[in-house]
């Protein structure tokens, strides 16, 4: 057995000693556990990509490393020089699944179960495939395959949890089978996602973030882990660890979409946050703002003209316009200049806070009577539409139960809503459209 406490990776990979299942095992216990890992095993890979001539032991090795690093064509592309071996045909599977082949990797799977990899990893796996790819059925069957070998395999249990969820079972028969793959591996990424999944559509999002963030101390971590997981520290205004969660999705998958835009989104509304600093400005600005105007120097005329105009404090002063000032009698230059210096010695400006003109009165359009089909659709529940997490919570948030509901919003009303940004306002639109339906004003 390999000591994950003292491992050293780079002399793993590119040494000379065994390579298998319980050395890649190793390994991602210790990324999960040592940020300073990550380093030694990207060290480790550059060494061995920069080797022209490599030995078929050595191109095992290299690929499984790129996997792990989700360099998914890369590893494909060198296990394919590989030893032809049960480790680097699982790991060749796994790299499809990562790219989409989900017929590919099953043929692979099963290859390696036939080379002698462990069959219940390698069906679980298969089943897996299929699940990802919509063959719900035939994954199905291809678990039920393996019978009772299957009952102590963390693996099995996991992907038979997710075909539980797929057709519909309740949460606490999924979550029995859940807590069967966690009892075989407490720390299975898999089975801590879907754990976490049952706790957040129940509500209990302190318990789904504990879930998430136990499924990261296994190594690569899982990509609907870290989206969730941003998605609930999000929720707890914490926007610097959510951005940290969709910048680990895109170290892997620089492209992925969601992971994109959610950062994009979490940035924007990160930057609306006030922090201690900028609510202590805030403060002393109020204070500066009440000091009245007769603790300063002024001239006769200045005091006695801001006297009449009913201007006290240098908050009044701050919010009246130059114009205004000089339309008061006797009011000059000279004194125009004594009052600016007074207000720029603390910050301040003429009409630096006045109130805009009101906007010319619009009259509002009479509502439109809904027609008979579009009030059936009103009625619908809003869960009809299928929104994401993100929309769905913040739809729950503003009270919005029906599609009615929904359509009589306008856009700036969602856009209100904390943590719901431009992406979630486009979804939105997008499944209104479907229905033949918009928002108000749009």
């Amino acid at each position: 057995m390999v000591a994950t406490a003292r491992l050293d990776i780079r002399d793993l990979i590119t040494g000379s000693g065994p390579f298998g299942p319980t050395e890649v095992r190793a390994v991602v216990d210790v990324l999960g556990s040592d940020a300073s890992a990550h380093r030694d095993l990207r060290a480790a890979v550059r060494e061995l990509e920069a080797v022209s001539e490599r030995s078929p032991a050595a191109s095992v090795k290299l690929g499984v490393c790129q996997r792990l690093l989700g360099k998914a064509r890369e590893a494909l592309e060198t296990l394919k020089s590989a030893d032809g071996g049960a480790l680097a045909l699982f790991h060749q599977g796994l790299a499809h699944v990562a790219e989409g082949g989900y017929e590919k990797a099953c043929e692979l799977f099963d290859s390696a179960r036939k080379a002698g990899y462990d069959a219940a990893t390698c069906v679980a796996a298969s089943a897996d495939a299929l699940r990802s790819a919509g063959k719900v059925d035939e994954a199905q069957k291809t678990l039920d395959g393996l019978g009772a070998a299957g009952d102590s395999s963390a693996e099995y249990w996991t992907v038979r949890a997710g075909l539980l969820t797929d057709n519909g079972t309740r949460p606490e028969e999924v979550a029995h089978a859940l807590e069967k793959a966690l009892a075989i591996d407490a720390g299975h990424p898999g089975a801590l996602f879907l754990m976490g999944v049952i706790s957040d559509r129940v509500g209990n999002e302190d318990e789904a973030r504990e879930y998430y963030e136990r499924s990261l101390a296994r190594y690569p971590a899982t990509v609907g882990s870290l989206i969730n997981l941003g998605l609930l520290y999000e929720d707890k205004d914490d926007f610097a660890k959510a951005q940290q969660c969709y910048r680990r999705v895109l170290e892997s998958y620089p492209d992925h979409p969601r992971a994109r835009l959610f950062l994009k989104d979490s940035s924007a509304s990160g930057d609306l946050q006030l922090d201690e600093q900028e609510m202590k400005t805030r403060d002393r600005l109020d204070q500066v703002l009440t000091l009245p105007v007769s603790d300063f120097e002024l001239s006769v005329r200045s005091r006695n003209c801001l006297q009449k105009m009913g201007i006290h404090t240098l908050g009044d002063l701050a919010r009246t316009s130059e114009e205004e000032i000089l339309a008061s009698k006797n009011f000059g230059e000279t004194s125009l200049v004594e009052i600016k210096d007074m207000l720029a010695s603390k910050g301040l400006s003429l009409g630096q806070i006045a109130t805009p003109a009101p906007a010319a009165e619009t009259v509002e359009p009479e509502p439109v009577e809904p027609s008979a089909d579009e009030q059936e659709i009103y009625v619908l529940p809003i869960t009809d539409l299928n929104l994401s997490v993100r929309a769905r919570k913040c739809t729950t948030k503003l009270g919005i139960s029906t599609i009615g509901d929904l359509v009589r919003r306008t856009a700036e009303d969602l856009l209100e809503c904390k943590n719901f940004g431009v992406t979630s306002l486009n979804e939105v639109r997008e499944k209104l459209t479907e229905r033949g339906l918009k928002l108000r004003g749009d």
